[in-house]
């Protein structure tokens, strides 16, 4: 079977297998360990990886409609109910409350959210700062000269 899909693209084959394999065992009692045939494992791969990109795909148009450029959990949310998977919602949405306690990070975008935003606006504070440094230096610079060349011409 040729490769159809780049390497950078392909999801990890022991974390697919990993995932089969625990939602398997959950399903069948106590059956003994279960084998996955490599094409089975393959074909595992290749249509999460599909369903990624389709989710993806929706969440991002989403994202345009609202005429902003970066994908929230909620437009993710929003493309899975559209492609009709509105099944899986309830459980996403309580696996992110699990990895995200609290409600102002999913607000703002994020647990870093507020480390971005505090980093920026500290970046914001040092150009101003310098702005107004600017000037008086330049003052400062131009007495300077001015006092050397008083006191070069007293030389004279």
């Amino acid at each position: 079977m040729a490769k159809v899909v780049a390497e950078a693209e392909e999801l990890p084959k022991a974390i697919v297998r990993r995932v089969v394999k625990d939602k398997l065992s959950q399903c069948s009692k106590g059956d003994g360990d279960l084998t996955l045939h490599k094409e089975a494992l393959l074909a595992f791969s290749e249509s999460a990886r599909i369903f990624i990109h389709y989710l993806s795909a929706t969440a991002n148009d989403i994202c345009k409609e609202k005429k902003r450029q970066t994908i929230s959990a909620d437009d993710v949310l929003k493309a899975l109910e559209e492609i009709e998977f509105s099944e899986f919602i309830k459980p996403l949405e309580a696996s992110l409350k699990g990895k995200n306690p609290g409600k102002n990070a999913e607000k703002s975008g994020g647990k870093n959210a507020g480390k971005q935003k505090a980093g920026t606006s500290k970046a914001k504070e040092v150009k101003k700062k310098r702005k107004l440094e600017e000037p008086s230096s330049r003052k400062l610079k131009e007495k300077e000269e001015d006092n050397q060349d008083e006191n070069g011409s007293d030389d004279e």
